[in-house]
């Protein structure tokens, strides 16, 4: 947990105080006038194509006199929209659960005791305690500040932290960028200055994804195949009839059949209850877009401190008599950094109060303190090592021993930090920390453990084909060690963070390539390491906890937060949070990625699959000019219509991960549905179940009655369906395999599939409507067998190329 100042002299609000003033002054959020999200799901399902079309295939059932048919159609306009409502529903419910994971918390005293709220409950009289990294949840006036500024661009536009001293204000959404701070709320909500300039922060964006614009190209396409259809098939049909109502009926038969609106749907719905499956499992996606990509990670850069090592400091050795006593009044009085609670606890005296500080800065970093101590004014300072040497102006001789001695440590895995102290002889400090007359006091060796499962994670990443990376702040040898430490490989080569900067972008592109460690890393240079994995196709995940993290983890396609010991910042510009730290929750988080978008594969797969034969049974017989040109009617294809869409959305998104999902090679920068010949399957697929229904429609024809012939056709196409379902749960394995995947909703699908076929063979009334009529038990195993065989094809082909290629 982070370390705060001191709030001893604070009780803050009791909580009946606190639970009154949200009664009176009302949640701390932005509050907007919303149409209710009911209304907005209703809406949004009238205005699609699908609802359009049913309601106007209804409409002309009723002109042409057909009222038992319109009334059918009705009915089942009434069922779709409530299967939508459903699923809209559905991803809605899931979409503010994970709202709720996200929300931000703010740590406040309330009944003299600090705890972590959601800053939404926040009310004004509230006592905030700020650290660095924290997002202000609210304004409020400064009681306490120890070494605070404060980045308010969000207020001013200004990029530069602001310095900010006790009594002074801070206001809702601006950044703590350094030191702590105890606060009282002086207003919530709407009240707040970003509330009045009509701000809001922290807001989830949903842009499109490289998955989502695709899967929109394909229904596109498919609806601009099914307009074209459209105005062919209500042509032909008028050429015959002479009747332009039975046209657009027979042309919106068509159009119903060629719109794959299911697609987006199963996007949406696949997306959101993925995020929220995986946010029950400590795994936050911010948004549930980012599951796409997590899928395709072959590249994750760690950083070291708080990922692969257990971030709990303790000080291991110590080099010069006096260098842990100024280490530590080079410390912040109230630590919120590991190393110095680790010097402070090692040195365990209380230290008096400053005069003067230089926050931590430059390249490589120091800081220091200003102290009054017996009346002689002394300047104390830690920080990297080669800093510590360069100020202290250390002889070529004296500068290769410390440097030799520090080295020595770093290759142990140890921390190591440069201490030096200075006298102040009088008059104005200087401007920079440099200018003081430093003389170099020694050396803390510090040890922070790497984590116990950090081994087995970094190998089970390489399995699946996942590269990894080190980009830590550290020192070489240090870094190196930690990184043996924990299994990554290829670390002969490193580069450092000014290195990174002086290369040109096409000389980083090829370094980025082979070299795992990089080194002495500040903000831009990660940056710049994230930007040139990216440019070259790479799939970038990029872990990180601190202040300095936010940028890389924004520019990386994934950035993953420590949450339990991270920033604010740096959970606000991640992606994903890892609530308890635990460095698995990565695989776990990468595996379910991978597993989301392999179903939504199969469903996509499976929707194409399945339109393809009812297109084709509902526009080759009238181009044909077969006996019966129009065998489906609207009310066919939306009752098939109902079998599918929950098929795609629901029983596919329950699949399980498939066995070797984690041993595959990452697909990286191929971002496509549909890999090598993976469409081309799908549409032969299709088309098998087409010869095989279209084949029972010509043999079937010349002899039967178009009662007779529509329900073997039909009957064979839903039996085809219910093959294809099982026989797409996978694109390796067999079916005999598949069938032990566990899916609760097999039995469901399987026994409302039959109970439709039961139904519309066996209910009289349900059959006259349908169009059809009873056919013999062996016409009905011929349907069997031909919806069997149409679809059996498909589990030779994967049992002759083998799984991997299958797939």
């Amino acid at each position: 947990m982070k370390q705060v100042p001191q709030t001893d002299q604070f009780t803050g609000l009791s909580a009946a105080e606190a639970e009154s003033r949200l009664r009176q002054y009302g949640k701390n959020v932005f509050r907007v006038k919303q149409v209710p999200r009911f209304l907005v799901i209703i809406w949004n399902m009238v205005r699609e194509p699908m609802f359009l079309l049913l309601l106007t295939a209804c409409l002309l059932y009723f002109i042409l006199g057909s009222v038992s048919e319109g009334l059918l159609m009705l009915a089942a306009i009434l069922l779709v929209s409530a299967i939508e409502f459903f699923e809209e529903a559905r991803s809605n419910k899931a979409m503010k659960a994970l709202q709720a994971f996200t929300a931000p918390r703010a740590r406040v005293l309330r009944d003299g005791k600090l705890q972590e709220v959601d800053t939404e409950n926040i009310v004004p009289g509230d006592i905030l305690v700020l650290s660095e990294g924290d997002l202000v949840p609210a304004d409020a006036t400064l009681l306490l500040a120890n070494d605070l500024s404060v980045n308010e661009s969000v207020i001013t536009g200004e990029s530069m932290p602001a310095a900010r001293m006790a009594d002074q204000s801070v206001f809702r959404g601006t950044q703590v960028n350094t030191g702590q701070a105890v606060a009282k709320v002086t207003a919530t909500g709407n009240d707040t200055e970003l509330g009045k300039l009509g701000k809001k922060v922290s807001e989830t964006s949903n842009p499109e994804t490289i998955i989502q614009r695709q899967t929109w190209r394909y229904v596109k396409r498919l609806a601009v195949f099914g307009f074209l259809a459209f105005a062919l098939v209500c042509v032909l049909n008028y050429i015959q009839t002479n009747s332009w109502a039975e046209s657009l009926l027979m042309g919106l038969t068509l159009a119903m059949a060629a719109i794959p609106e299911e697609i987006p749907v199963a996007f949406s719905s696949f997306m959101a209850l993925g995020a929220l499956y995986m946010s029950r499992r400590g795994i936050i996606p911010r948004q549930p877009q980012v599951i796409e990509n997590l899928g395709a990670v072959n590249v994750l850069c760690l950083d070291k401190t708080g990922t692969i090592t257990e971030n709990v400091m303790r000080v291991a050795d110590v080099y010069g008599e006096n260098a842990l006593q100024f280490a530590a009044l080079a410390s912040e009085k109230h630590p919120f950094d590991s190393m110095e609670k680790a010097i402070l606890e090692h040195w365990g005296k209380p230290l008096p109060d400053m005069v003067h500080e230089y926050p931590l800065g430059g390249r490589p970093p120091m800081m220091t303190h200003v102290y009054n101590l017996g009346g002689v004014i002394t300047a104390t300072a830690k920080g990297a090592v080669e800093r510590i040497v360069r100020v202290c102006k250390l002889d070529a001789a004296r500068a290769a021993e410390v440097t030799a001695y520090a080295d020595g440590m770093a290759a142990k895995g140890f921390r190591v930090l440069g201490v030096a102290s200075a006298i102040h002889a009088g008059g104005a400090f200087p401007e920079d920390q440099d200018g003081f007359g430093w003389r170099f006091e020694g050396l803390v060796s510090l040890q922070d453990p790497p984590r116990k499962n950090a081994r087995e994670v970094i190998g089970a990443l390489y399995t699946a084909g996942i590269d990894v990376k080190l980009i830590t702040g550290d020192y070489l040898a240090t870094a190196r060690h930690i990184a043996s430490e924990v299994g990554i490989r290829n670390l002969e080569h490193a580069e450092s963070g000014d290195s990174v900067m002086a290369m040109r972008e096409d000389e980083l592109k090829e370094k980025v390539k082979t070299v795992n460690l990089f080194v002495r890393m500040f903000p831009d240079a990660k940056v710049k390491v994230v930007e040139a994995l990216k440019s070259i196709g790479d799939i970038t995940a990029m872990t990180g906890d601190g202040v300095n993290d936010g940028p890389a983890l924004k520019t990386a396609h994934i950035g993953i937060a420590m949450g339990k010991k991270g920033a604010d910042i740096a959970r606000m510009a991640a992606d994903l949070v890892i609530t308890d730290d635990n460095l698995d929750r990565i695989l776990i988080a990468i595996q379910q990625g991978r597993k989301i978008f392999t179903n939504l594969r199969k469903a996509i797969r499976y929707i194409i699959s399945i339109h393809i034969p009812i297109i084709l049974t509902a526009t080759l017989p009238l181009v044909l000019g077969w006996a019966y040109p129009n065998i489906f009617t609207p009310i066919h294809v939306i009752f098939l219509e109902l079998i599918m869409g929950p098929t795609c959305s629901i029983f596919y998104e329950r699949e399980p991960a498939e066995e070797n999902l984690m041993e595959l090679p990452s697909r990286g920068s191929h971002m496509s549905l549909f890999r090598g010949n993976e469409l081309w399957i799908s549409v032969v697929q299709g088309l098998a179940i087409a010869a095989g229904v279209l084949g029972l429609f010509r043999y079937y024809m010349p002899s039967h009655s178009l009662e007779e012939t529509r329900t073997v056709v039909f009957t064979a196409l839903v039996m085809a369906n219910i093959f294809l379902t099982f026989a797409d749960r996978s694109f390796s394995e067999h079916f005999f395999h598949t069938i032990r995947y566990k899916n609760n909703l097999v039995p469901l699908v399987l026994g409302a599939s039959i109970l439709f076929l039961c139904i519309i063979h066996f209910v009289p009334a349900v059959r006259a409507l349908f169009g059809m009529t009873r056919i013999p038990l062996q016409d009905g195993l011929l349907c069997l067998g031909v919806s069997f065989a149409s679809v059996a094809w498909f589990e030779a082909y994967k049992a002759i190329r083998g799984p991997k290629k299958a797939a």
